[in-house]
C-alpha cells in the first residue's frame, strides 16, 4: 500500500523543489521519491518505492550505513550528512556520484519515518578540483606570482615562489603593496602602468624591472601582467620572471665567443701542424723509398754486368744491398701499416710467457748484420733463467728499433751494451751507446712520430719507429725512457712489467 496517494501534499511540495526527496519507514525500505530523486539515481515511476535503501549505497557503505541509520532514529534529531565527507550514491546503471544528504525524522500515524533531501555535487566537486588544480600550480610554481589591488596597489595574494625569492613570510606581504618591493617606481608611475589595462581593457602587458628583497639586494625581472577580478574586486595578477641569468647572458656569450675563437686558433694551428706533417711526411716518405730503390736500381744494373763465373763475389755483394734494401723497405711498410692499426684500434696483443734469452739472442743476432765496421753488441750478463710475460713480438720490435738506433746513431769502432735489471714490479732492459747523443732542447719531443732529432736530419730514417715502439709498449703497461747528453751518447731504458700470477686476462689493444 502507498504511503502518500497522488493528490497528498507531500506529492505537490515534492516537485516543486530542486533536491531530491526519498522517504524511507524504520526497516530501510523506500516508501516515497519525487522524481528529482529519481532521475538523479537513474529510476522511473514508482520503481524505487519498497525498495531497501543500500540498494542507492555503494556495496563498501550498505553494513556500516544499517547501524547508523537505527542510531539516527532513536535519536530522532534532524542532521546533515556529506559536509566534510565523500558520501556517494549509485544509480540504477551501477555508476557512482557524489552527494550530500540532510536527514529529517517525522512520525506519521504512529510510524516513524526519515526524509532524506538529496542534493547531487558532482558539478560543485568537478569545479572544487578544478580550483585545487590551480591553485597547486599557483603556490607550487617557481615563478613569483603575485595579485594586487588595482586601486590600493596591496598585495590580496602571493605564491610560495615569490615569498621564498623576496624573503618575506606570507603575513609581511598581505601588509605590504606593490610599491615595496618596486623601489624604481611610484605610485603614479605604477598607475601609468597598469592604465593600458584597467582602462583600455587592454589584455596583457609585458615589461622588465627590478625586485627588491627584504634583505634590500635586487634583482632582473620579466613581468606578465593581466586584469581579473576577485568578487567583483578589481585586480592585476602578475606572473614574475627572475631575469638575472638573461641579464648576464651578453657577459656570458663574450666569454664562450672568446673560448669559442681561442679553441678555433687551437684548431687552426693544430690544422697548420697536420699540414705541415703531411708535408713533411711526404717528403720523408719520397726521400726514404728513393734512396733505397736508387740503390736496388744500381745493383741491378751492376749485376746484369757480372756475367763471368769468376765475377760470383761480386755479384753476391750486390744481390746482399738488394735484399738489404728490400728489406728496409719492407720495415717502413710495416710501420706505416702499423700506426694505422694504432690508430682504428685494430691491435690485438697476444701475451706469453717465454725466456728472456731467447728474445735477446733472436735481436742480436738480426742486428749484427747491420753493424758498422768495429762496432759490437755487449751481451747482457746474467740473464739465463728469466722468464718474461709479455707479448713475445711486441718487446722485440721495440727492443730491435732500440737496438738500430743505437747502432745507427754510432760511429765506427764503438760498443752498443746491453744491461738487464730487475726489480720488484719490472723488467729494466737498458740500450747504451757511444753515439751523438739528442739535444736537450729535443727531449720533449723525441717519441713525437715523424720528429727528427736537428742533429741527426742528414742520416736515413723516418722518425716513426720509437713513436711505434712506445705506443705498443705503453699499451701493454710498459714504459720506454731515455737519457741522453749531446756528443756523449744516449741510454734509452725498455720498461716490462711484471706479470703477477694473480693476473688472469692477457691485455687487448
Amino acid at each position: 500500500m502507498k504511503l502518500f496517494e497522488e493528490n497528498d501534499i507531500f506529492r505537490i511540495l515534492s516537485e516543486a523543489v530542486s533536491e531530491g526527496i526519498l522517504i524511507v519507514n524504520d526497516k530501510q525500505q523506500i516508501v516515497a521519491s519525487n522524481s528529482v530523486a529519481n532521475q538523479m539515481f537513474g529510476y522511473s515511476g514508482e520503481e524505487l518505492n519498497g525498495q531497501f535503501l543500500k540498494v542507492l549505497l555503494p556495496s563498501s557503505a550498505q553494513s556500516i550505513h544499517g547501524k547508523y541509520f537505527d542510531g539516527f532514529l532513536e535519536k530522532g534529531k534532524r542532521r546533515n550528512m556529506g559536509l566534510g565527507l565523500d558520501l556517494q550514491g549509485v544509480r540504477q546503471d551501477g555508476s557512482e556520484f557524489p552527494l550530500e544528504i540532510g536527514l529529517n525524522p517525522f512520525k506519521l500515524l504512529q510510524k516513524k519515518y526519515v526524509m532524506a533531501l538529496v542534493v547531487d555535487i558532482t558539478e560543485r566537486k568537478k569545479a572544487e578540483q578544478a580550483i585545487g588544480h590551480w591553485f597547486r600550480i599557483f603556490n607550487e610554481s617557481l615563478n613569483e606570482i603575485y595579485v594586487f589591488d588595482t586601486k590600493t596597489l596591496k598585495f590580496v595574494n602571493i605564491n610560495h615562489g615569490a615569498q621564498l625569492n623576496l624573503g618575506y613570510t606570507l603575513e609581511e606581504l598581505h601588509q605590504m603593496s606593490v610599491l615595496d618591493i618596486k623601489p624604481e617606481l611610484t605610485r603614479e608611475s605604477l598607475k601609468r602602468l597598469i592604465w593600458p589595462l584597467t582602462k583600455n581593457k587592454k589584455d596583457k602587458i609585458d615589461f622588465e624591472t627590478i625586485h627588491r628583497r627584504k634583505d634590500g639586494t635586487t634583482y632582473p625581472v620579466e613581468v606578465h601582467l593581466q586584469l581579473s577580478y576577485i568578487e567583483k574586486k578589481e585586480v592585476c595578477v602578475a606572473i614574475v620572471l627572475d631575469i638575472t641569468d638573461r641579464k648576464n647572458y651578453t657577459e656570458k656569450l663574450e666569454h664562450t665567443v672568446e673560448e669559442r675563437t681561442l679553441q678555433l686558433r687551437k684548431a687552426l694551428k693544430k690544422e697548420k701542424e697536420l699540414n705541415e706533417l703531411k708535408t713533411k711526411f711526404l717528403s720523408l716518405v719520397s726521400h726514404e723509398f728513393k734512396t733505397p730503390l736508387t740503390s736496388i736500381l744500381t745493383s741491378i744494373t751492376l749485376l746484369s754486368k757480372y756475367t763471368d763465373s769468376n765475377q760470383q763475389e761480386k755479384r753476391d755483394k750486390h744481390i746482399k744491398t738488394i735484399k738489404s734494401k728490400v728489406k728496409y723497405l719492407d720495415n717502413i711498410l710495416s710501420d706505416f701499416l702499423s700506426i694505422e692499426r694504432l690508430e682504428t684500434g685494430k691491435v690485438r696483443y697476444n701475451t706469453t710467457t717465454f725466456p728472456l734469452s731467447k728474445l735477446v739472442n733472436e735481436v742480436i743476432y738480426t742486428s749484427n748484420s747491420l753493424l758498422k765496421e768495429g762496432q759490437r753488441i755487449l751481451y747482457p750478463k746474467g740473464i739465463d733463467g728469466i722468464m718474461v710475460t709479455f707479448d713475445e713480438k711486441i718487446m722485440s720490435l721495440a727492443l730491435s728499433n732500440l737496438l738500430l738506433n743505437a747502432i745507427k746513431y754510432s760511429s765506427e769502432e764503438t760498443n752498443v751494451e746491453l744491461v738487464v735489471e730487475e726489480t720488484e714490479d719490472c723488467l729494466l732492459i737498458h740500450i747504451s751507446d757511444q753515439g751523438v747523443g739528442i739535444p736537450k732542447e729535443d727531449h720533449p719531443f723525441i717519441f713525437d712520430r715523424y720528429y727528427r732529432a736537428s742533429n741527426v736530419l742528414t742520416t736515413q730514417g723516418t722518425g716513426i719507429g720509437l713513436n711505434i715502439a712506445r705506443q705498443h709498449i705503453v699499451n701493454l703497461g710498459g714504459e720506454i725512457l731515455f737519457k741522453s747528453e749531446l756528443g756523449h751518447g744516449s741510454t734509452f731504458t725498455l720498461k716490462i712489467p711484471v706479470k703477477s700470477k694473480s693476473d688472469e686476462k692477457d691485455p687487448v689493444g
